[in-house]
């Protein structure tokens, strides 16, 4: 996970590892997946990406 210290600014410190995330074609909404597992975890309901999650590359 992200490191978010100091505790309280509402600061996240680098990318949050182990996570992807890749745009579902038909609802048009994101996909988080774990990196290690390839186990989706969530959806973007409200639009755009997840933040400080990594994209996948489309040339997989």
């Amino acid at each position: 996970m992200a490191k978010n210290k100091p505790v309280g600014d509402n600061a996240r410190k680098g990318a949050v590892k182990n996570r992807t995330q890749v745009l579902n074609t038909k609802t048009k909404l994101f996909v988080k997946r774990n990196k290690d597992n390839g186990q989706f975890m969530d959806v973007k309901t409200t639009g755009g990406k997840f933040k400080g999650v990594t994209n996948e590359s489309k040339n997989k």
